[in-house]
């Protein structure tokens, strides 16, 4: 019953169901309003635990900068010892289908503290920036135009590496934003690392254009996600990219986000960030 609970759960916010819908059907399913809710309380995203890394951290700066060319606003977080202009390595953080939330920030954060320039850039910024309510977040992110949203992100490539040519620049992706991410790998030369969490293939046919190495992690009971990896992974191998895949069994989509509780996998988040955090620093050297 509980993983079905979270099936529905990823259904709503992935169609997205009406939220009217979804609590009728959540109700019927948990057996009582009172169930349901109790549910909802353990799935549903927690800001207060959001932030791993504090906002005042002294070991970090952070601010919201514009990022001429590409018309997005984003939260960019740095190590205090370097200073804000990046001058060597970045790492470009997509978030989820909630758009840029404390969340995506804290994120960011914890790769200002291995070292890298992070920007979180907000994909809702043509729509006037992420709003508080996440329905609306989520009904603005699934009108998006993907082509745009994707031209967007590669221009974010190109502009840090107009600014500095030395500049190598990863990117990392969470549900919708993985799908940014091998979508943009599909679309920058410039891009020099994608890792993508949980995020749907891109179209097959694109996959030759790849010349980032690839990191992958996908989560065993995402069977809607996982439906799309096998074509990809043939195209891949065809195509001679650079990828590793990793499995983590019996964990949910999402697994990484430490603000849903019931999706949350503390062993599986914490293996994959480490991989992705040794990823970074051998590709991005």
């Amino acid at each position: 019953m509980e993983q079905r609970l979270v099936e529905l759960y990823d259904e709503y916010t992935h169609r997205p169901l009406d939220r009217r819908v979804f609590v009728e059907r959540l109700i019927a399913m948990a057996g009582s309003a009172g169930a349901a809710q109790a549910f909802l309380a353990t799935i549903e995203p927690n800001y207060a635990q959001a932030a791993i890394v504090e906002p005042g951290d002294p070991r970090i700066g952070a601010q919201m900068i514009d990022v001429p060319g590409a018309e997005l606003k984003g939260y960019l977080a740095f190590p205090k010892a370097k200073g804000p202009e990046v001058s060597d390595n970045l790492v470009i953080v997509i978030h989820e289908n909630r758009g840029l939330n404390p969340h995506i920030q804290d994120v960011a954060r914890r790769l200002a503290l291995e070292g890298f320039h992070a920007f979180a850039p907000d994909f809702l910024t043509p729509q006037g920036g992420t709003p508080a309510d996440e329905d609306k977040a989520r009904d603005l992110i699934a009108k998006a135009d993907m082509p745009k949203v994707i031209a967007s992100a590669a221009a974010l490539v190109a502009a840090f590496k107009e600014k500095n040519a030395r500049v190598k620049v990863g990117a990392i992706g969470f549900c919708w934003g993985g799908s940014v991410v091998n979508s943009l790998a599909t679309a920058s030369l410039g891009l020099d690392a994608g890792i993508v969490f949980y995020g749907v293939a891109p179209k097959t046919e694109d996959v030759p254009q790849i010349k980032a190495a690839m990191m992958l992690h996908h989560a065993g009971l995402d069977t809607r996600v996982n439906a799309t990896l096998p074509a990809y992974e043939a195209a891949m191998k065809a195509a001679n990219v650079s990828y590793q895949l990793f499995m983590y069994e019996g964990v949910n989509h999402a697994f990484h986000n430490d603000t849903s509780g019931e999706r949350y996998n503390e062993p599986a988040a914490r293996l994959a960030w480490s991989r992705s955090v040794a990823f970074l620093k051998a590709r991005l050297a």
